[in-house]
């Protein structure tokens, strides 16, 4: 099994979620992926249909964090290599520009990376001028995204 899941890791993982850290991820996406995960779990360890285990006790089994968990994680990786770069960067730029387009359409507005940045950011009870200041040293960066990574896990 471990083998398995290593391979699943590596392989799996790696293309589903690739450039997932510029991902707007919505509740529907989210569940798709959630599911997707657990669904690939449950194969590895052939847990079929007469037997009940939860989600939670089989990412605990197969050493896993959730997948949105991972993402979380590879966003704020992301943020904060974006954040080093240089203040004309079209990278950095590209994260705080808001296009100009006239009339907005009816309804809500659409979830961005940078709202879910700053919905996450608030979250943590930190501003963004905060967070980029921090991402400037990359060791406590490191240290901040771990300690993200580990009160979702």
């Amino acid at each position: 099994m471990t083998t398995k899941v290593s391979i699943f890791n590596s392989n799996v993982l790696s293309v589903l979620l690739y450039g997932a850290e510029c991902w707007r991820i919505t509740k529907a996406d989210s569940h798709r992926l959630s599911v997707f995960q657990t669904s690939c779990l449950r194969k590895i360890c052939k847990i079929y249909w007469p037997v009940r285990i939860s989600n939670q006790k089989l990412l605990e089994r197969t050493r896993q964090t959730t997948i949105l968990t991972t993402i979380k994680r590879r966003r704020w990786k992301w943020f904060g290599h974006v954040s080093r770069k240089h203040l004309n960067d079209i990278t950095r730029v590209s994260t705080t520009w808001t296009p100009d387009s006239g009339k907005r359409r009816r309804g809500r507005p659409k979830e961005t990376w940078r709202r879910t940045i700053l919905k996450e950011a608030k979250e943590l009870g930190k501003s963004m001028e905060e967070l980029q200041h921090l991402a400037k040293d990359r060791e406590r960066w490191k240290f901040l995204v771990a300690a993200l990574h580990a009160t979702q896990a």
